[in-house]
């Protein structure tokens, strides 16, 4: 299961109502950066198979996620923080080992 904190909904929802179009957010992991896996959250402007995909609700917003990905992220919460002049999605997830300096990869 994945959550969305109630600041994070807000800001998924805002950024749908902006766009003018979105079922929700699909939420996965990639190989890529220093640390081996990094984040990826896109919208989802049409219904996914749902043999391929697991889906959750937190507070209104629907959240996709592939099989492969949910090893990674199954239990991660999701927050929206700003911090400076920088803002953006913040995953807590309690499987990390460790994220490479920049903050863009980490490792299970």
């Amino acid at each position: 299961m994945i959550t969305l904190t109630e600041l994070a909904a807000t800001k998924v929802r805002d950024l749908i109502n902006k766009r003018g179009s979105g079922l929700g957010i699909r939420i996965g992991v990639k190989t890529t950066g220093c640390s081996g896996l990094a984040y990826t959250l896109e919208y989802v402007d049409q219904g996914l198979v749902a043999k391929d995909y697991f889906s959750f609700e937190s507070h209104g917003i629907n959240i996709w996620v592939d099989g492969k990905s949910l090893v990674f992220v199954d239990g991660m919460t999701v927050d929206w923080k700003r911090q400076g002049l920088n803002e953006g999605f913040d995953f807590i997830n309690g499987k990390e080992a460790a994220r490479c300096g920049c903050g863009e990869s980490f490792t299970i």
